[in-house]
C-alpha cells in the first residue's frame, strides 16, 4: 500500500466559496487524492499518495485556473492594492453620482464625462473580478466574479450603447456604485480575515529567538533557538523567555504561562521540574536542559493543532459548499430569465436590464464561504489562547450534543498528587515539624507530601510575627525532594522562606515500612504501624484507630513519634484540585450530568465525589474496563464526554463521543482526544465546551444570515424591487457582516 503524505498548499486567485469547491474537486481528481480547500485561510490540504508529487498537485490547481505554492514560499497578502483600487474608485464614483442623482450638476458634456469616469471605475477598480472572470471562464467555471463582471459589464455597455445614440437612460451610476461597494466589501472582508488569523499568527512567533547556551565549563554562548539540540544546557534570566520545552536543573523561580494556557497565576518552578518553551521567567535565574526541541517542543504542537483545526470542514461547511457550486449558474439562469420575463411583460428593455443586474449582483455567495472557516479561525485561535486546542471542526458538532460529562479522578478531579490530609495529635506541629524532618530524606512520594507540609508550615511559624506588616504574597516553596539522605550529623534542612526544619543525624531508609533517624537528640521514626511494632515502640489505642479508620477510608497513613512512642498520625491522600467543585458547578450549568470514574475503592471516590458535588460514581474499574464503562453510559442513550490523563484513559478518551485529555497528561491520552486542555485545570474542560459551542452557535447564524439573505433578496431583485445599487450595497454588507460575527468570538471570556 502506497505511504500517505500530507502536503498544504496556498491557493491563489481564489474569490469565493465556489473557487474553493473548484479547486478542491479537481485535486480529488488525482488517483488516491483527498483534497479539503478552506477559503477564507486560503490553504488546501491534500492527503496523497508518495506517488502523486507536489508538483503534481500543483499542475492540477493551475489547471483549474489558480495557482499554487507551499505556504512557507508564499508572502503574507497585503491589502494595499485593494485599498488604491478601492480609493480610486471612490474618488471617481462620487462626481458620476453627483451628475446622476443631484440637480443642477450638470457640467458640459456631462454624459461623456460620466462615461469616461465610470469607465475607469468598471475597468481599473474591477479589473480584480473581470481578470477572475476571464481565467474561471476558459476553465468552463462560473464564479461570484463572474455575476459581478456580467453584471457591472452588462450596465455599463448598455449606458455606452444609450450615450452613443444621445440617450439619457444610463445605469454609469449603478455600475460605478456597484464596483466600489464591492471592492470595499472586499477590502474590509480581506482586513477581518487577517484578524481573524491573527490569534494564530501571534502564537506562530510566540517563542524566543535566542538561547544562551552554558558548556560544561561555564562559559556561555548565545544561539538561535533553531541550533538548540536535546540535552543542551541554557541559563533563562528574569524577564527572558525559556527557549524550548526542558526540565529545570538549577535555580527556583515563577514561571509565567499565560500566553501559552491562559492560566494567570505564575507556576512555581524548582530543580526536577518540567518547563515549557514559550513561557516567560519571572523571577530567578534558571539553568535549564533541552529535552524537546523543533517541531517536537510544546508551542510547536500546539500551532499544528490549530492550524490543522482551522483548515478543516464542519459538516455544516459541506452544506455550504454544494450549495455555492451550483449557485452561480442558476443565479446567471435566474437573470436570464428575469429579463426575458420582463421584456414580455413589459417590452422595457431598460426595466428588464435594471432587474437583470439587480439578480445578479445580490446573489453574489461570498457570505456562505466566509460563514465557516472565519468562525474557526477565531474560535480556534481564541481557545489556544486560553489553553484549549480543538482538534477538528467536526468536535464542535459533537460539543453540542453531549449531555453526560465522564471524570476521571486522579489527575483530572486531583492533582494527582500525594499532599497531607489530616494530622492527629496532641501537638500537631511539633510532630509534622519531626516527621517533616525524617522524610526530607525519603524519596516516597508519602514522605515528600509530610517534608513539603512541614516545610510550608516551618514558613509560615517563622513568617508570623511579621505577617501583618507584611503578609507573604504567595505560599513557600516547599522543600526540595529527592535529594542525598543525611547521615552523620546533617545541617538543617531548608524549608523555605528561610525557615529550617530539625537536624538528622543516623538516617535509615527501612523499605516498605519507613524511616527513622535522631532527631534534635531523640530517637524518631515515621512510618507503617509495622515498624513500630518491630522496634518494640508503643502505639496508643486512639492512634492505632485513626491508622485502621485512615485505610477504610483509602488513605494513607503515617505513624510519627520519638523515644520509644507513637505521638501521632499523619494521613496522606490524593488532593482535590481547588478549582474542581466550581468546574463541576459550571459543567451542570451547560447541562451536562458529571460522572466520576476510577479504580480506586469506592470509599474513596465517594468522598472526593461529595466533595465536589457528583452524584454519580463508577469506582473500582480496572483500565481496561474503563471503555465498557464509558460504552455502558451510552448504551443507556448518554452522549458521552470524557475528560482523563493516563495512558489508561485513552481507550476511553476514543470511545467517548468526545474525548478532552488534560494537557498535563500523556501524549497517548492527547492522541486519543478530541480537545486538548493545556493548563491542565477541570475548569479547562468548561471552558473548551462553552468555546466550542459559541464557536458553532456562530458558524449556525452566519450560515442563516448568508441563506436567508439570498432567499429574501432574490425574489425582490428580480421583482424589480431592488435597485442595482443597493444590491451591489448589501451584497458587500453580508459578507462583512459575517467576518464581523466572527470576529465577535475573539472577546470570548470564560465564565
Amino acid at each position: 500500500m502506497a505511504t500517505a503524505l500530507r502536503t498544504d498548499l496556498a491557493i491563489g486567485g481564489m474569490t469565493c466559496a465556489s473557487c474553493a469547491a473548484r479547486v478542491e474537486k479537481r485535486l480529488n481528481r488525482l488517483d488516491g487524492v483527498t483534497a479539503t480547500v478552506n477559503f477564507a485561510t486560503a490553504v488546501a490540504t491534500v492527503d496523497h499518495p508518495a506517488e502523486v508529487s507536489t508538483d503534481d498537485l500543483v499542475a492540477a490547481v493551475e489547471a483549474a485556473g489558480y495557482q499554487a505554492t507551499p505556504p512557507a514560499e508564499t508572502e503574507e497578502e497585503t491589502t494595499g492594492p485593494l485599498r488604491t483600487r478601492l480609493i480610486v474608485s471612490a474618488l471617481l464614483t462620487v462626481p458620476v453620482v453627483a451628475m446622476a442623482m443631484v440637480p443642477g450638476v450638470d457640467p458640459p458634456g456631462e454624459g461623456w464625462l460620466s462615461l469616461a469616469l465610470t469607465a475607469v471605475v468598471v475597468g481599473y477598480g474591477g479589473w480584480p473580478f473581470h481578470k477572475a472572470t476571464v481565467a474561471n471562464l476558459r476553465h468552463g467555471a462560473a464564479t461570484m466574479d463572474t455575476l459581478v463582471t456580467v453584471g457591472t459589464l452588462a450596465a455599463f455597455a448598455w449606458s455606452l450603447v444609450a450615450t452613443v445614440r444621445g440617450g439619457h437612460d444610463t445605469y454609469l451610476e449603478t455600475a460605478a456604485v456597484i464596483t466600489t461597494f464591492i471592492l470595499a466589501g472586499r477590502f474590509a472582508e480581506q482586513r477581518a480575515t487577517r484578524r481573524a488569523g491573527g490569534a494564530l499568527r501571534a502564537l506562530l512567533t510566540l517563542g524566543a529567538r535566542d538561547a544562551t547556551v552554558v558548556d560544561e565549563a561555564g562559559a556561555e554562548t548565545k544561539i538561535p533557538v533553531a541550533q538548540l539540540r536535546t540535552g543542551d544546557v541554557f541559563l533563562v534570566r528574569p524577564g527572558e523567555k525559556i527557549a524550548t520545552d526542558g526540565v529545570v536543573v538549577d535555580g527556583t523561580s515563577a514561571i509565567d504561562a499565560s500566553l501559552l494556557t491562559g492560566e494567570s497565576v505564575p507556576v512555581e518552578v524548582a530543580p526536577g521540574d518540567q518547563v515549557t518553551g514559550a513561557t516567560v521567567n519571572t523571577q530567578g535565574l534558571l539553568r535549564v536542559r533541552a529535552t524537546r526541541v523543533g517541531a517536537d517542543t510544546q508551542l510547536a504542537q500546539i500551532a499544528r493543532l490549530v492550524t490543522a483545526a482551522q483548515q478543516g470542514k464542519a459538516p455544516v461547511q459541506r452544506l455550504a459548499d454544494r450549495i455555492s457550486a451550483v449557485f452561480v449558474p442558476a443565479v446567471i439562469v435566474l437573470a436570464v430569465l428575469t429579463l426575458v420575463a420582463w421584456l414580455v411583460a413589459t417590452g422595457d428593455l431598460s426595466d428588464a436590464v435594471r432587474a437583470a443586474v439587480a439578480v445578479l449582483i445580490i446573489a453574489c455567495p461570498c457570505a456562505l464561504g466566509l460563514a465557516t472557516p472565519t468562525a474557526l479561525m477565531v474560535g480556534t485561535s481564541r481557545g489556544a489562547q486560553l489553553g484549549i486546542l480543538i482538534r477538528g471542526p467536526q468536535v464542535l458538532e459533537s460539543t453540542r450534543a453531549v449531555d453526560t460529562i465522564v471524570l476521571d479522578k486522579t489527575g483530572t478531579v486531583t492533582t494527582g498528587r500525594m499532599s497531607l490530609h489530616g494530622t492527629v495529635a496532641d501537638d500537631p506541629t511539633e510532630v509534622l515539624r519531626v516527621a517533616g524532618a525524617l522524610e526530607s530524606g525519603s524519596e516516597h512520594p508519602v514522605g515528600a507530601a509530610i517534608a513539603a507540609a512541614a516545610g510550608a508550615e516551618q514558613t509560615s511559624a517563622a513568617s508570623r510575627p511579621a505577617m501583618a506588616a507584611n503578609p507573604p504574597a504567595t505560599a513557600a516553596e516547599p522543600p526540595a525532594t529527592g535529594a542525598e539522605p543525611p547521615t552523620g550529623a546533617a545541617a538543617a534542612l531548608p524549608a523555605g522562606g528561610g525557615a529550617t526544619l530539625p537536624a538528622v543525624s543516623d538516617f535509615t531508609n527501612v523499605p516498605g515500612l519507613g524511616v527513622s533517624g535522631v532527631v534534635e537528640g531523640r530517637p524518631a521514626l515515621a512510618g507503617r504501624a509495622a515498624l513500630f511494632a518491630g522496634r518494640g515502640w508503643h502505639v496508643p489505642g486512639h492512634l492505632a484507630a485513626a491508622v485502621t479508620d485512615a485505610g477504610a477510608a483509602g488513605r494513607t497513613a503515617v505513624l510519627a513519634g520519638w523515644e520509644g512512642e507513637a505521638r501521632g498520625v499523619l494521613v496522606v491522600a490524593d488532593a482535590v484540585r481547588p478549582t474542581s467543585r466550581e468546574a463541576i458547578s459550571r459543567l451542570r450549568a451547560l447541562n451536562l450530568k458529571p460522572v466520576l470514574l476510577t479504580g480506586d475503592n469506592a470509599t474513596v471516590a465517594a468522598e472526593v465525589a461529595a466533595e465536589v458535588g457528583i452524584d454519580e460514581v463508577v469506582a473500582e474499574v480496572l483500565p481496561a474496563d474503563k471503555v465498557a464503562a464509558v460504552r455502558a453510559l451510552q448504551e443507556r442513550g448518554a452522549t458521552v464526554a470524557m475528560v482523563g490523563d493516563g495512558v489508561n484513559d485513552a481507550a476511553a478518551l476514543a470511545q467517548a463521543d468526545l474525548g478532552l485529555a488534560m494537557g498535563t497528561g500523556t501524549d497517548a491520552a492527547i492522541e486519543a482526544a478530541d480537545l486538548t486542555l493545556v493548563r491542565g485545570d477541570l475548569m479547562a474542560a468548561a471552558d473548551a465546551i462553552h468555546l466550542s459551542r459559541r464557536t458553532l452557535g456562530t458558524i449556525r447564524a452566519n450560515l442563516f444570515w448568508a441563506f436567508a439573505y439570498n432567499v429574501a433578496a432574490l425574489p425582490l431583485a428580480a421583482a424589480g424591487l431592488l435597485n442595482p445599487m443597493i444590491a451591489g450595497a448589501a451584497m458587500a454588507a453580508s459578507s462583512v457582516f459575517v467576518v464581523a460575527n466572527s470576529l465577535r468570538l475573539r472577546r470570548f471570556t470564560p465564565r
